[in-house]
C-alpha cells in the first residue's frame, strides 16, 4: 500500500521518471536546478569538478527521495563530457533533459585592449566551447529517442553590453545565445528543444562575497538594474529552468527567458 502511494506521488510530479544532467551542479544556479528537478521526481546526474561539493549535493538529492549520480567532470575536456553522457545512459538508459550551467566570470574591470589572451581563451573554453561539447553529446543521446530538452544558462549580458571591463564575458554569453538558437533550429523538427535562461544579478558564489565586502556596490547595482530592488535567488532561476525543460513548455524552442527582476525592461 505504501509503495502504491509513493508511486502515485511520483506520477504527480513534473519530472517523474525523467533523467536530467546538470553541469556546474555543485553551487549556485546549477545546484538549485539539480535540487528542483529532484523535488519534481527526476533522476539527476551532477557533473562538476569539485567532488566534495558534488557528493554533498548528491546527499541532498537522495534525502529528497530521488535518484542521483555525481560524475567528476571538467566541462572543457571533451572526453569528460562524453563520459558524462555515456555513464548516464549506462545507469539510467536515457537522457531527457540537460541544463548546462557551468561557467566562469573571467577578468573583471579589464578593458578590451588589456585582456590577456590566456584569460580570453579560458573564458571562451568554459562559457562557450564547453557548452557546445556538452550539447554535442547530449543531443546525440536525445536523438535516439526523438525527444529532449536542453537549457543553457547565459546572462543578462548575453543581449546587452555590461559596464566597462567585462567584454570577454559578454562576448561569451552573446555567442552562447547564438549557439543555442542555432541548435534549436537544427533539431526542433527532431523533437529536441533548446532554450536559454538569462539570469540577472543573483545570489551566488560569485556575487555573495562581493555583497559582503562591498555592500554599497551591490546596493548600487540593485538600485540601477532591478525593478524589484533586490538580488535574485538561485531557486527562482531554477524554477524558470525547470519550466523550460518541462512538457508545459512543449512549444517553446529557441527562446531566451530573462530572470532578472525587470532589468530587461530597460532595453525597450
Amino acid at each position: 500500500m505504501g509503495e502504491v502511494k509513493t508511486q502515485e506521488r511520483m506520477l504527480m510530479k513534473a519530472f517523474a521518471e525523467k533523467v536530467v544532467i546538470v553541469t556546474g551542479a555543485t553551487s549556485g544556479l546549477g545546484e538549485a536546478a539539480a535540487l528542483k528537478f529532484a523535488r519534481e521526481g527526476a533522476s539527476v546526474v551532477l557533473a562538476a569538478r569539485r567532488e566534495d561539493k558534488g557528493q554533498a549535493v548528491l546527499q541532498k538529492i537522495e534525502a529528497l527521495g530521488a535518484e542521483g549520480m555525481f560524475i567528476k567532470t571538467d566541462v572543457t575536456d571533451g572526453a569528460d563530457v562524453q563520459a558524462v553522457v555515456e555513464k548516464t545512459l549506462a545507469r539510467f538508459g536515457k537522457l531527457d533533459c540537460a541544463v548546462n550551467s557551468a561557467g566562469i566570470s573571467g577578468p573583471v574591470l579589464v578593458p578590451v585592449a588589456d585582456v590577456e589572451e590566456t584569460d580570453w581563451d579560458a573564458l571562451m573554453d568554459t562559457n562557450l566551447k564547453a557548452v557546445w561539447m556538452c550539447m554535442k553529446y547530449q543531443i546525440r543521446a536525445m536523438l535516439k529517442r526523438g525527444a529532449g530538452s536542453i537549457v543553457n544558462i547565459s546572462s543578462i549580458y548575453g543581449y546587452k553590453p555590461s559596464d566597462v571591463g567585462h567584454a570577454p564575458y559578454c562576448a561569451s554569453k552573446y555567442a552562447l545565445i547564438g549557439l543555442s538558437k542555432s541548435a534549436a533550429v537544427d533539431y526542433g523538427q527532431q523533437g529536441i528543444r533548446v532554450n536559454v535562461v538569462s539570469p540577472g544579478y543573483t545570489h551566488s558564489e560569485m556575487i555573495d562575497p562581493v555583497a559582503e565586502a562591498q555592500p554599497e556596490f551591490i546596493n548600487a547595482v540593485v538600485n540601477r538594474y532591478s525593478a524589484m530592488n533586490r538580488l535574485g535567488r538561485a531557486e527562482e532561476t531554477a524554477e524558470a529552468t525547470a519550466w523550460l525543460c518541462s512538457d508545459a513548455a512543449s512549444f517553446v524552442n529557441g527562446a531566451v527567458l530573462p530572470v532578472d527582476g525587470g532589468d530587461t525592461t530597460r532595453l525597450y
